[in-house]
């Protein structure tokens, strides 16, 4: 156009800035209202409109509050209108010929873009659903919008009703966060750049923590990147953070907003956990009249790849519903590994098998099912720790090189070989950041301000001192009520806590681990050893109690050959109190649904009670804190071992009898006393308590489920021939504490 008439159109002008291939320049000075009307002017010509659909988006940029409080969501309309009272969601319906998520809003009914009203049954039109090509939301929300308001400044208009193309304010939404794109428009790309360091909130005194917490939701609300964690055991505030600058920033807004002078701790390491083998993590939640029980597939991915979730099991094992409703709870968690408690990435979990109940199964059940799996899993198997890494640049004059390198050498860093610019060597290479977060200041001391330091997150890798970390923060992943490793199963009517290693045998689904990883022809898999030794700490465990059961029969063998055979009435499976499956009992209702049961009717017609009896001074000198307390006091160490085992037996609800030896008390009878809802009993003069204790044994084990308390050898040898169950002193605090984490957790 230009070279027939030598002119060139404002419509190509336009479209060349549009697609900036040219860029305008403005001359001129606000302040000396000079060149202001030629920057109009020129907005005006070369500013191509763009066309807005008529389907209804916005994209949220900002959160705020206004001076009352309420909660503001910033947006931009970016088509269609929005409406005072339109009902606002995030739910998306993917569109395979646009590529991104859309929907159509049409008399307030929604329908996948792209598919026309005829074509779309009332069903999908009311659940969203569509054909099976698009992907359903887990995370949807649906509010309505009570107010639009138009700023300038300080001050707004209240309008009905916003064009797209136009910026606004809305209240009524609760569930919005800066970039989320509503109705047709896209989410915006999260930072990549996510911190590797977190600090302690130091309050002043006169301030509550919990209060302060409440009040920093609000600024986590507004910017999506900044974490807060609230830790409950040690009632402290945590963040994490990028490093010193935004340390500054975060202090003047708290101040700015809340008018409270803050200081924060030093920064810690945010170390993240993953797998280093496949394992299938097994999950059962089974409380009277609930029932969920989960199988998950973990797998580790490549170093960065997060976290990632499937689903390969069938509809005709479990409903598609529960699927999705497990799916949503893998999601919904940080989960956290069992070496530091620190969050697990790099692994896709996947859903293998899960089974409900028709009446008994509720949502939340499956919930508690699907982390219990996790934890399981992450115990069955082998835990790697990881550091977040720097990627650096270091240049330091030639004389200081070597220094550098054998700082970096220190630091259980790497490099490439120094290249030489000039009086400076440039070393690059990766570093731990815990050992390089503070390195920059020893550089500009030993080059004398000539030296620079430049870093780049290089993501994470495993840690170069694990061992040490480990120890130092001391997570003990048995002792976390907030994320239990055991499941509960049902027996007679009540739930009880099986512990992690124990679980599979009392799993009501058969392990797939073949058809997960099939063993080739020659019978040589890598992977095999996972299905039947469950690899790393569960094959440590699965064979202590082998071991221990071997034990038991090489005892029982003793026994025989020095008394004769043994002759109990009733026989039940020797294990420990609170974990035994009990033959000799009829299963409820409920158990019905358990594979592979057992029943033998006892012959007795007497109900079987539970019985544990506990030899009192054997116990007291097994366990270091009671020993110490008895060699200051006796009667208190009587007396903390009598308030443990009542507080235990209101957990279990057996017949706890506690004796004492009192064979040296001259003229002594004997004596049973009632301790709240224990029996204490007294031996009477030459009597000891091996003594009575295998009386009563002998008694009562007929009819009824004894287990004894007692670490001595030779009683224990005795109690095995009168059919009653061992229990060491160790064993038995064991499972003390087990029943007050979890007294803790329910009550």
């Amino acid at each position: 156009a230009y070279i027939e008439n030598g002119i060139i159109d404002t419509e190509d002008i336009a479209g060349l800035i549009h697609n900036r291939k040219v860029f305008p320049c403005f001359f001129g000075s606000a302040l000396r209202q000079e060149g202001v009307t030629q920057l109009l002017w020129g907005l005006r010509e070369y500013t191509i409109k763009k066309q807005y659909p008529d389907v209804f988006g916005a994209k949220v940029y900002k959160i705020a509050r206004d001076e009352r409080g309420n909660r503001i969501t910033f947006m931009k309309i970016t088509g269609g209108s929005l409406k005072v009272k339109m009902p606002v969601t995030n739910r998306k319906v993917y569109d395979e010929a646009e590529g991104y998520s859309k929907e159509v809003y049409k008399d307030n009914i929604k329908r996948p873009y792209g598919i026309s009203e005829e074509t779309v049954t009332n069903k999908e039109l009311q659940t969203n659903r569509g054909p099976e090509a698009f992907e359903e939301r887990q995370d949807i929300w649906e509010e309505k919008v009570d107010r639009i308001r138009i700023y300038s400044g300080t001050k707004y208009e209240v309008v009905d009703e916003i064009e797209a193309g136009r910026v606004c304010a809305v209240t009524g939404l609760t569930k919005t966060f800066p970039g989320e794109g509503l109705g047709a428009e896209k989410d915006m790309v999260m930072p990549a750049l996510k911190p590797v360091l977190t600090y302690r909130l130091i309050l002043p005194p006169q301030y509550n923590a919990f209060q302060m917490l409440l009040k920093l939701r609000e600024l986590e609300d507004e910017d999506p990147t900044l974490h807060i964690v609230w830790h409950e055991r040690l009632q402290e505030i945590h963040i994490q953070l990028m490093g010193e600058v935004q340390i500054e920033i975060l202090k003047s807004l708290i101040y700015e907003r809340f008018g409270v002078e803050v200081e924060f701790g030093a920064g810690n390491i945010l170390y993240k956990e993953t797998i280093q083998q496949p394992v299938v993590g097994i999950g059962h939640f089974e409380p009277l009249r609930h029932y969920a029980e989960v199988h998950v597939l973990m797998e580790p991915t490549e170093r960065g790849s997060g976290l990632s979730f499937a689903g390969m099991c069938s509809e005709d094992v479990l409903d598609r519903n529960w699927q999705r409703l497990i799916l949503t709870h893998l999601k919904e968690k940080e989960h956290v590994g069992v070496l530091t408690g620190s969050p697990i990435t790099d692994m896709k979990i996947t859903l293998v098998s899960g089974r409900s109940h028709n009446k008994h199964t509720e949502g939340g059940d499956f919930r508690q099912a699907t982390y219990r799996a996790v934890r399981q899993g992450l115990k069955k198997t082998k835990s790697i720790l990881l550091e977040p890494y720097y990627n650096f640049r270091l240049a330091v004059p030639t004389d200081v090189v070597g220094r550098a390198m054998t700082d970096i050498q220190q630091m259980s860093g790497s490099f490439e070989l120094p290249e030489i610019e000039g009086d400076m060597a440039v070393l690059t290479g990766s570093c731990p950041v815990a050992t390089m977060s503070s390195y920059h200041v020893e550089v500009k001391a030993y080059t004398r301000g000539r030296g620079t330091l430049s870093c780049n997150p290089a993501g994470y890798r495993p840690c170069h001192n694990e061992e040490e970390v480990i120890e130092r923060i001391g997570y003990d992943s048995e002792a976390d009520i907030d994320n239990p490793t055991g499941s509960v199963f049902c027996s007679h009517g009540a739930g009880f806590i099986v512990p992690w290693n124990q679980v599979e045998e009392y799993m009501h689904i058969e392990n797939n681990m073949k058809e997960l990883f099939p063993v080739s022809d020659t019978g040589d898999s890598e992977d095999t050893d996972l299905e039947y030794n469950n690899t790393g700490r569960a094959a440590k465990s699965s064979k202590s109690k082998t071991d221990f059961w071997q034990e038991d029969k090489e005892l029982e063998d003793i026994f025989t050959r020095t008394y004769g055979p043994i002759r109990p009435s009733t026989v039940f499976t020797p294990s420990k109190l609170g974990y035994e499956k009990n033959y000799g009992e009829s299963n409820t209702g409920q158990d019905s649904i358990r594979q592979n049961s057992v029943t033998v009717k006892p012959k007795s017609k007497e109900p079987v009670k539970e019985y544990l009896l506990v030899d009192g001074y054997n116990i007291i000198f097994s366990w270091d804190e009671l020993s110490d307390l008895a060699s200051v006091s006796m009667d208190g160490a009587r007396q903390k071992l009598m308030d443990i085992l009542s507080n235990y037996q209101g957990y279990k609800k057996c017949i706890l009898i506690l004796v004492f030896d009192a064979y040296k008390v001259k003229g002594g009878v004997g004596s049973i006393q009632k301790y709240h809802n224990i029996d204490v009993v007294y031996t009477k003069e030459a009597e000891t308590a091996d003594q009575y204790i295998e009386k009563v044994a002998h008694e009562i084990a007929r009819d009824h489920h004894v287990t004894v308390a007692t670490s001595d050898a030779l009683e224990q040898i005795i109690i095995l021939g009168r059919g009653a169950v061992r229990m060491s002193a160790k064993d038995l605090k064991k499972e003390i504490l087990r029943a007050n984490a979890d007294m803790r957790k329910y009550f």
